[in-house]
């Protein structure tokens, strides 16, 4: 069995292989980097004073499969890859796919890529940063609120040619492993974008609708007209105080909210002449105190002892208590506004930046960056592919990617159960140590044997923990509730006294009714003293 499931993977693989080289025969593969060998003298990394960041060629964790890695913590980092041909991203579909592997994680920071526009739009690799003109923004990003897996696409507006960053709405989430993902965005011919994470679509947006990219691409046919000004005589209040309503003559402004509790009385015991406070008398001036320097040394104070078994000392007052007769400052009450004509706004204008599109006018993307700023280490990228179809890219994943996660899970797996099971057991062996804690208690003494027994079973087999932890919680129970309601007392058989016949016996019957008695007394529940 097992030799005809490795045939069948080895096959499996054959095909898909066979799968790869028929589509990249097709001229469908436009750039395709696997970081096998050193990128030295292929990506170009900035010069930039801000990016000190350190890129490595290096392994990624458990593989012999190589990658671009982020190799220090708390850096910016920004690299750079031209292509031989500018990808058009008019023409058909367009697939951005990649690998990226969090190995410590990702708290704050970025694992996205940047595909750029031509030189001509104003950047060079060596000066590539934040500021370098990108089409589209693409990949993991997670700080704080932030945790999302960007689609930013920049796109010219026709008519004031301005370029304006459209995002895609509730984009998914960014996996919280440490295992390699791969993210796929699929731009299709009829304006769709599809995102994926490890071949499973989680987000379908179209790029003209305004429901998924902020702001939208096609902008409203209107706007504020921007010279528009409210009218000095335009009232915005819904309701204004009733000019004809008067303050009532019992209406007292000036009446307190709190008066004097004239009903109460000071308790008796109180102690008018004792402060709340006194100077420590145990409290003594430090040697090396300098009145001229320090000032008159004072002892400490403490609560007065004597006002400890007192209602209270010092000064007494009558509480105070919420005034009957207040109601505050007065004011009219509140009548619709005869005047009201709404929230002003401004009035609508034609749009003069609005235009119509029956499809994105895409930038070229004329190289891959990777710009990112990132308080984590080991962020490794691999296998960064763009393609003109997508049965490619799906075929690249199934014979790169999808090996290492399924290794990588696994191992996973084992860590996780692992770690489950390093858990457990410290939990099991705290529970032991109650256990054997609960056996030495004195009125358990009975049943300490018995106890102890289900404790060293339990030990053998950690399995039946909770089991034991129950039986010894019944036998306590028994126990608790024979104290309380007394078991039932045997009744009482009188022996009948056997004649010894040798005088060098066992004992005489004396002695063996004695010893009888005795068992029998151990044997009766042992009553509680009540105390008087």
């Amino acid at each position: 069995m097992m030799i005809m499931r490795r045939y069948a993977l080895l096959l499996l693989l054959a095909f898909a292989s066979l799968q790869l080289l028929c589509f990249a025969a097709d001229d469908d593969v436009v750039f395709y980097d696997t970081f096998e060998e050193s990128f030295d003298g292929r990506w170009i990394v900035s010069d930039k004073d801000d990016y000190k960041g350190v890129w490595k060629h290096s392994k990624s964790e458990g593989h012999d499969d190589y990658g671009l890695l982020v190799s220090e913590m708390a850096k910016k980092y920004a690299i750079v890859k031209e292509l031989d041909e500018a990808v058009n991203l008019k023409d058909g579909t367009t697939v951005l796919q990649f690998e990226t592997r969090l190995q410590r994680g990702l708290e704050c920071g970025g694992a996205y890529l940047k595909y750029l526009r031509p030189q001509d739009a104003g950047w060079k690799p060596k000066e590539f940063d934040n500021e370098s003109p990108y089409s589209i923004m693409f990949g993991p990003d997670k700080c704080g609120a932030t945790n999302k897996v960007h689609f930013i696409l920049k796109h010219k507006n026709p008519k004031s040619g301005e370029y304006i960053e459209h995002h895609l709405k509730y984009p998914p989430s960014v996996p919280s492993d440490k295992l390699t993902h791969v993210y796929t965005a699929i731009l299709k011919p009829d304006n769709e974008v599809s995102i994926l994470i490890d071949g499973e679509e989680k987000k379908k947006a179209s790029f003209l609708s305004a429901e998924d990219f902020e702001p939208p691409l096609i902008p409203s046919k209107t706007i504020p007209d921007p010279d528009d000004k409210k009218p000095e005589d335009w009232d915005e209040r819904a309701k204004i105080p009733d000019p004809d309503s008067v303050k009532p003559e019992d209406w007292d402004e000036n009446a307190p909210m709190e008066i004097e509790d004239e009903e109460a009385v000071k308790p008796e015991g109180w102690l008018d002449d004792e402060p709340e406070e006194i100077d420590d008398p145990e409290a003594t001036k430090p040697e090396d105190w300098d009145d001229e320097e320090d000032g008159e040394w004072e002892a400490p104070k403490i609560e007065n002892p004597k006002c400890e078994t007192a209602p209270g000392c010092g000064e007494w007052k009558r509480p105070m208590k919420r005034n009957p007769a207040y109601k505050g400052k007065w004011s009219p009450p509140l009548i619709d506004n005869p005047s009201y004509k709404g929230i002003w706004k401004p009035q609508e204008i034609p749009n003069p930046n609005y235009f119509e599109l029956e499809k994105p006018d895409f930038d070229p993307i004329a190289a891959i960056g990777i710009e990112i700023w990132t308080m984590q280490d080991g962020i490794l990228f691999d296998n960064i592919l763009i393609a003109k179809n997508d049965k490619v890219a799906e075929s690249y994943r199934e014979t790169t990617w999808k090996p290492k996660f399924e290794v990588e899970k696994e191992k996973q797996k084992a860590e996780d159960e692992a770690a489950d099971s390093a858990r457990l057991a410290g939990f099991q062996r705290k529970v032991f140590d109650v256990l054997y804690k609960v056996a030495d208690i004195p009125f358990l003494s009975k049943y300490k044997h018995q106890i102890l027994d289900l404790i060293e079973h339990a030990e053998t087999q950690p399995n039946l923990t909770i089991g034991v932890l129950v039986s010894i919680v019944v036998i306590i129970l028994t126990i608790f509730f024979k104290l309380i309601f007394g078991g039932k007392k045997q009744p009482r058989v009188e022996k009948k006294p056997e004649v010894a016949e040798t005088s060098n016996g066992e004992g005489s019957s004396g002695e063996k009714a004695e010893e009888a008695e005795k068992e029998e007394a151990a044997a009766a529940p042992r009553r509680r003293r009540r105390d008087n």
